[in-house]
């Protein structure tokens, strides 16, 4: 997509302005992409530009439309570019960049997680039906994105009533002896035991691609008929199972909410800003129906035009999302016809962008508009409540300033094993979960129940990275506040990390509980203090205590996968030579490792695809010493 030459401008001991003007007099009148970075070597800046020359020589003349132009030009201490072959191929590197770079004056998206898909496999003589989540690496058909994992979660059991589609995985599937419960209660067809035959379960698998690809009239229209004929010839319990599916087939209608009739496929994206912040409300629609709505509140500064806004906004969001063929906008785009074309080379296939003046698509626009101005409210009125949070924790703590980055750590284990550490971020918009960190209790020296060894080894190895990517010229974040789950003791281990590591500009607290566990009655450590209460009423102790809590609910979420995982291990998978087939076949032949475990050498050749040098191998494993 774009040209390897990437031109650099370092150790020229040149900054700002002097800088950028040095720079203009090599750049080509060519599409590319041009990133100003700063002291540390974080990216400042982004942008892409139809002639690299041209634009770039507006920050070398001086004249800036905002203050805040004036300042990032002011930090820059290297350029860097990127050539392409077009503006559209620009355009959307400069979107990958900003994503992954999060430069400090863009319009960045920020909580973008993945949406949920619903997927009809097509690698299985017997599709399933399941949740998706990531790359389309699965044969099949995938259908979304679904706002929430309750929408879809929802949509799939009122699928599985409606096409009776198999959800179990193909390892049960093919051990099936007999009709599982979701058959007992009329959400599966059973073609595991073959009680419908293949061509049959092949029709209801078509019919709920019909209906989530939008013919849901035609396919409802078909089940009544076949209702109707059921019920005339006397086939009573056949028509009350079509009435079922019926019925459900209509609750994903009536669960919708707003449900267009002009509009098949298409993304809504209404923008509210208001006092430096921006809310972009998201809805999707798809076959025809509303598959839920999402709001994002990008960083911007309150300098942004509004357009700019949902423009940056655009490129970063379809970066790795599926495209619809008819994208909706409360404003206007500077750089639609450029967006449209981009996306449509994304999608291979024609992406239009509009802003509706008049009728349904108005209506769609204006409905995502309000819940953008409510939803901004309301979030505007959280960080209102939010700052005086913090404020009243950065005086209970004596903190330079109002926290942005809190790390809370906690322990979870049972007598000491599958011991887990776990970390949780949190700043002023909430908890930050791309940021938790589990580890793995790994030293082997630790006695069982070591609380101490075990965070000494947690916060070792979370400040001793942090320390090497430092030195490293990394870009790092360090928190402003640690708080530890925990009192004297464990406070005086994260005080002797840190000041090993040489990490000692950080406050750190322990947070120990009340007797009895009682909330309100927490104390607080720091060093050279004697440990104090909070106010029982203090907001700041009600939001500590869900940072705890928090704390507590991960390490010990942590904790109960890794015991279900290693409850989960089957010795056969420390066999050498016994890969998945093979070990499929043993558990069919004899029903459990155990049952392998007791099995003689000439048993164990009888199975496909074990010979005698195997046999004896596994025969031996279960009878060494």
């Amino acid at each position: 997509m774009t040209d390897e030459t990437v031109i650099a401008a370092e150790g020229s001991g040149l900054q700002g302005m002097a800088l950028i003007k040095d720079e203009v007099k090599r750049l080509p009148d060519a599409p590319g992409v041009y990133r100003m970075m700063g002291e540390g070597g974080e990216a400042l800046y982004v942008g892409k530009a139809k002639s690299l020359k041209k634009r770039v020589t507006h920050y070398a003349q001086g004249r800036f439309h905002t203050q805040r132009i004036a300042h990032m030009v002011h930090l820059t201490r290297t350029m860097e570019f990127t050539s392409t072959r077009t503006e559209t191929e620009a355009l959307l590197l400069e979107s990958n960049l900003i994503k992954r770079l999060k430069p400090r004056f863009n319009v960045v998206l920020r909580d973008d997680k993945s949406f949920a898909e619903i997927l009809i496999r097509r690698d299985h003589a017997a599709p399933q039906i399941r949740k998706h989540r990531g790359v389309h690496s699965i044969p099949g058909d995938y259908f979304g994105p679904f706002a929430s994992t309750w929408a879809v979660n929802r949509t799939v059991n009122i699928l599985q009533k409606a096409f009776l589609l198999r959800s179990c995985s193909d390892s049960v599937y093919e051990t099936r002896t007999r009709p599982c419960m979701l058959h007992q209660i009329k959400r599966c067809s059973a073609p595991c035991v073959d009680l419908i035959s293949g061509e049959g379960y092949r029709e209801l698998v078509d019919e709920a691609h019909d209906f989530m690809t939008g013919k849901s009239r035609a396919v409802m229209k078909r089940l009544s008929t076949d209702m109707q004929a059921a019920s005339e010839e006397m086939e009573f319990e056949i028509a009350a199972r079509l009435r079922d599916r019926i019925r459900a087939l209509s609750m994903i209608s009536m669960e919708q909410g707003i449900n267009p009739e002009t509009v098949e496929e298409a993304d809504v994206f209404a923008l509210h800003a208001e006092g430096g912040q921006a809310c972009v409300q998201v809805f999707f629609f798809r076959a025809g129906q509303n598959w839920g709505n999402r709001a994002y509140f990008p960083r911007v500064d309150k300098t942004d035009e509004d357009g700019d806004i949902v423009d940056a906004f655009l490129g970063q969001f379809y970066e790795d999302k599926p495209i619809p063929r008819l994208i909706l906008l409360s404003h206007a785009a500077p750089n639609a016809e450029l967006l449209a074309e981009a996306f449509s080379l994304t999608a291979g296939r024609k992406v239009e962008l509009a802003v509706p003046a008049r009728g349904e698509k108005k209506r769609l626009v204006d409905h995502a508009l309000t819940n953008a101005r409510e939803a901004l409210g309301r979030k505007l009125a959280e960080s209102s409540a939010q700052s005086k949070i913090l404020a009243a924790v950065c005086e209970s703590f004596g903190l330079e300033g109002s926290p942005e980055r809190i790390e809370v750590y906690d322990n979870s284990h049972i007598q000491g094993t599958n011991a887990v550490g776990g970390m949780i971020v949190a700043g002023p918009d909430g908890f930050m979960k791309n940021q938790y960190r589990k580890f793995n209790i790994r030293s082997q020296d630790l006695v069982p129940g070591d609380d101490y060894g075990m965070m000494r080894e947690v916060l070792r190895r979370r400040f001793g990275r942090l320390v090497k990517e430092e030195e490293a010229g990394e870009v790092t974040v360090r928190p402003d506040l640690v708080l530890i789950d925990g009192g004297a003791g464990q406070l005086a281990v994260a005080v002797e990390v840190m000041a090993d590591l040489g990490v000692d500009d950080i406050v750190v607290v322990g947070v120990a509980k009340g007797p009895d566990r009682d909330a309100g009655l927490e104390r607080f450590f720091m060093p050279g203090k004697t440990p104090f209460m909070l106010d029982p009423k203090s907001p700041g102790l009600y939001y500590l205590q869900r940072l705890r809590d928090e704390a507590h609910r991960f390490a010990i979420g942590s904790h109960r996968t890794r015991r279900t995982m290693e409850m989960k291990k089957n010795p056969l998978d420390e066999i050498e030579g016994v890969g998945p087939g093979r070990k499929r076949a043993l558990l069919h032949a004899f029903g459990s490792a155990k049952g392998v475990s007791r099995a003689s050498v000439d048993d164990l050749i009888k199975v496909e695809g074990v010979s005698t040098p195997l046999a004896e191998r596994i025969f031996n494993y279960f009878r060494k010493t």
